[in-house]
């Protein structure tokens, strides 16, 4: 994994951004032929590149992080706001060539590419406050909750995923599409839809709707990793059988049915409900019961 930076910092009067033509020579030029395993679908177009930059609310000074900057849409973009880019890039054709483009077309932009797998990267320079990206639409959920969970420096930002997945992020207990990710997420903080992204500002056009979700992380942590892990077990076990009471999809982590029932109980959750009907802060509860019972 390398870091290849490059300099400047002051903000930028409007430049020119990638467009299908450019988009499609660099690909041949390169020898990409984007696939689904990587989950590489470009933005070619220049207003929905800007109008996902505006609703992440990119400042001059910002320091985002990129994961999958592909060709370098988006990346200019963020760059063209003013803000610093460590862009997160698995192919190392593309993360050869990002610099170089940036370079070409603004120069001076503050770049910084890390080559590397964004579920492995233990590290990110500047401490960016920003997440903004076109996220691999195979692996969306793992790469957004791994960032979350390992660099509290992020507070905020707008990420583009598959709509299905999207809205399963942002959905609100009760409703049929809540589920772990869900609950997961909102761990974490805030996310709510931001609007819908056409098929055909991509290459190639997806066979899927694509949607924004931004987000705004808490102020403060929820708790405490340990009852982190803990909720999440929790989480896990209760949408696995989500058809079933969480008496009954809690019992193997909490022991049995009426040791689940028991704690669900003191911590004031009904056992008969079942796991869509329960907030983040309801799985807390539990998960606070839980671990006092480890130790009493």
């Amino acid at each position: 994994m390398t870091a290849e930076p490059s300099g400047g910092d002051a903000a930028r009067a409007p430049h020119k951004l990638l467009g299908p033509a450019e988009i499609r020579d660099l690909a041949e030029m390169l020898g990409v032929n984007p696939t689904k395993k990587l989950g590489q679908n470009f933005v070619i177009d220049g207003n929905t590149v800007r109008r996902i930059v505006r609703v992440a609310s990119v400042a001059a000074g910002d320091t985002v992080v990129e994961v999958g900057p592909g060709l370098g849409s988006l990346t200019l973009g963020i760059l063209e706001a003013g803000a610093s880019v460590v862009a997160v890039e698995i192919d190392d054709r593309l993360a050869e060539q990002l610099p170089l483009t940036v370079e070409l077309m603004q120069p001076g932009a503050p770049l910084t590419v890390i080559r590397g797998d964004a579920l492995r990267i233990d590290a990110l320079p500047g401490d960016p406050t920003r997440l903004v990206a076109n996220l691999p639409y195979n692996v969306s959920v793992p790469v957004l909750l791994y960032l979350l969970e390992n660099f509290g420096s992020i507070r905020a930002g707008v990420v583009m995923v598959q709509a299905e997945v999207g809205e399963r992020l942002a959905a609100a207990p009760g409703s049929k599409i809540y589920g772990s990710p869900s609950v997961k997420v909102a761990w974490y903080g805030d996310f709510r839809t931001a609007g819908k992204v056409s098929r055909q500002v991509f290459w190639p056009v997806p066979n899927v709707d694509s949607i924004l979700i931004a987000f705004e992380r808490r102020a403060t942590p929820l708790e405490s990793e340990e009852l982190r892990l803990a909720t999440f077990a929790l989480v896990d076990a209760a949408f696995q059988q989500r058809r079933k009471m969480l008496r009954q999809s809690l019992s193997a982590v909490l022991g049995d049915s009426a040791a689940a029932s028991a704690l669900m109980q003191s911590a004031g959750i009904d056992p008969t409900t079942r796991g869509e009907q329960l907030t983040v802060h309801d799985f807390l509860a539990v998960a606070r019961v839980w671990m006092d019972s480890q130790t009493a």
